[in-house]
């Protein structure tokens, strides 16, 4: 279950799924990314107050350039530049990762037996070319972990309620699945998808079992998070956070 917790009196959301790692995503109240503005100084002082509860210095958090692909990485011990990357895979406790959204779907996976984690940018094009599974796939063939010990967090996200997508993308969308039914609606005329659900479904025809879906719509929601469509194309981002213990 996914419930609101505070880092020095600023709003994250966590959930209860993963309790071996330190997994959650900023809000409004502490952003972490402008991307029209990288040096704003509230910004800096929001990373201050994220690497020192996470103890870590500000070179070892570290964020991909994130462009919908399907591109995953290692964070590797002596790099920190991650260009053209949308998935990163973590399995070093002196750093921690970060990937930022404003209505696509973070996916956070933790496997607890090898205590390795992964985060996932997964807008309509990230999930056209599945990139959980393919996540998951690196995360077995790369690390030895076993799919029943994987754990997925799917967070704050534009939902069925709020996605209203055109029949290209409908259709690439629905080709990933076996069963489409239950993750789109038709309304007056226009087609409306579930990113979350289709995430969901992807993860669990590869063996997946161990979900937590985040109920807020960035769009519904948006005193919370962030919202590409509903704010005008902000630049500013919410963010998934992943430190390993």
């Amino acid at each position: 279950m996914f419930y609101f917790d505070n880092i020095k009196g600023k709003k994250i959301l966590r959930s209860d799924l993963i309790k071996n790692a330190d997994i959650f995503f900023t809000t409004k109240d502490i952003c972490i990314c402008d991307k029209s503005d990288f040096d704003n100084p509230e910004i800096t002082k929001n990373k201050d107050i994220l690497c020192d509860y996470l103890k870590i210095k500000h070179q070892n958090l570290i964020l991909p350039v994130q462009t919908h692909s399907k591109n995953i990485e290692l964070v590797d011990d002596d790099k920190y530049n991650y260009p053209d990357t949308d998935g990163l895979i973590l399995t070093d406790k002196n750093k921690a990762i970060f990937l930022n959204f404003a209505d696509c779907t973070p996916l956070v996976f933790y496997d607890e037996r090898q205590n390795i984690g992964a985060i996932s940018h997964a807008g309509w094009k990230g999930t056209a070319q599945k990139i959980g599974v393919l996540t998951v796939e690196k995360m077995v063939k790369d690390f030895g972990s076993r799919i029943s010990d994987i754990s997925v967090l799917i967070g704050p996200a534009i939902s069925l309620c709020c996605y209203n997508v055109g029949d290209e993308v409908f259709e690439q969308l629905r080709a990933t699945v076996n069963n489409f039914e239950g993750l789109y609606k038709k309304d007056n005329g226009k087609i409306f998808v579930d990113l979350k659900n289709i995430n969901k479904k992807q993860l669990a025809e590869i063996g997946i079992i161990k979900f937590d879906i985040c109920p807020y719509c960035t769009c519904c929601d948006n005193e919370y998070f962030y919202s590409y469509r509903k704010e005008n194309a902000t630049t500013k981002r919410h963010s998934a956070v992943l430190k390993l213990k």
